[in-house]
């Protein structure tokens, strides 16, 4: 199995021996998530030196916080200190961190995705000079950098995932059901064919909270309160979930904004625990995780420990999932 690691929140101190780790452990690729406190591009840059084959990713960087040519000269620069092992995972991310901690306007998020992606692959991939007049965003007579790098998305909704189809080489759902992932991928084939482009080419690579205990109750009582956090604090994560489960994500939703996590983790239903996470002893977590991949489409999962794991859940997850072990 093809399988990655989140390692942003994985338990330990230095990210970097997560990866190390990872690798050591057979996983296909290490993602580095980026919201408050750590740059990723910094800590990416980090495990670049010390590993040797692994893919590494963001997973995700936001579409506002940086202008394409920054984003364009990070990817690249990445791409060439890692030797060709990078993958620029972006979205837009969620109002609350693009305006309250960012201070830029959540304005039109999925055609500044669209645009973000269009002009990034001009200036990593194209030929010759970038000019580029969008609704948005432009840029004029500049080079390309001419070192292409794998663009994944990490929409959500039916017009971000249409960009996915027409643009990206790549999808990293979050908070789509599992049971609705094949469902939820056809607005991507459908806008990839209309590009004419082919959508088999398209890697799924959605996040998979994961947490194994022997103690089956803890497992799963941190992906409930992992779930309740995103449908609780963010408007696109609530409406993914509630693609089918629209009434528990309101309850879960509504408990959350009122103040009470515990009920918002309680509003979490096992169906919901089951269709959004993995948890499980370790037998039982491989299993569950290896029928994921053999029945939905995902071609990439990335196995996510939530932050509410403890470090002897999160160092037992990441080594009972590794790819050896499956």
């Amino acid at each position: 199995m093809n399988v990655g690691l989140m390692v942003s929140a994985a338990g330990e101190v230095d990210a970097s021996t997560v990866a190390v780790r990872a690798e050591a452990n057979g996983y296909d690729a290490v993602w580095v998530g980026e919201l408050w406190g750590e740059s990723g591009v910094v800590q990416l840059s980090e495990m670049a030196c010390r590993t040797e084959e692994i893919g590494l990713g963001t997973a995700i960087v936001n579409v506002f916080s940086r202008s394409p040519a920054v984003l364009a000269m990070t990817a690249a620069s990445l791409q060439r200190v890692s030797d060709g092992r990078f993958t620029l995972g972006v979205g837009t991310s969620t109002q609350k961190a693009v305006e309250d901690l960012h201070g830029e306007s959540f304005e039109r998020p999925v055609r500044r995705t669209h645009e973000t992606i269009e002009l990034v692959r001009e200036f990593t991939a194209g030929e010759g000079r970038v000019d580029y007049d969008g609704q948005l965003l432009e840029a004029a007579d500049f080079p390309s950098l001419e070192t292409p790098v794998p663009i994944y998305n990490a929409g959500l909704g039916p017009a971000n995932r249409r960009v996915v189809g027409r643009l990206c080489d790549g999808w990293i759902p979050h908070n789509i059901p599992f049971s609705h992932l094949e469902s939820a991928f056809e607005e991507i084939e459908t806008a990839a064919r209309e590009r004419d482009r082919d959508p088999e080419e398209i890697t799924t690579a959605p996040y998979v909270p994961a947490a194994v205990s022997d103690d089956l109750e803890d497992a799963r009582e941190i992906i409930r309160r992992h779930v309740a956090y995103y449908v609780g604090s963010g408007e696109g994560y609530r409406n993914a979930v509630s693609m089918v489960y629209p009434d528990a994500a309101d309850r879960v939703a509504e408990a959350w904004r009122n103040g009470d996590k515990a009920g918002a983790a309680g509003a979490v239903t096992d169906e919901m625990v089951d269709d959004l996470g993995v948890a499980g002893t370790p037998e039982t977590a491989r299993d569950r995780l290896r029928t994921l991949v053999e029945e939905t489409g995902i071609d990439h999962p990335i196995v996510v420990i939530p932050a509410p794991a403890p470090d002897d859940i999160a160092t037992t997850t990441i080594d009972e999932l590794a790819p050896d072990q499956l």
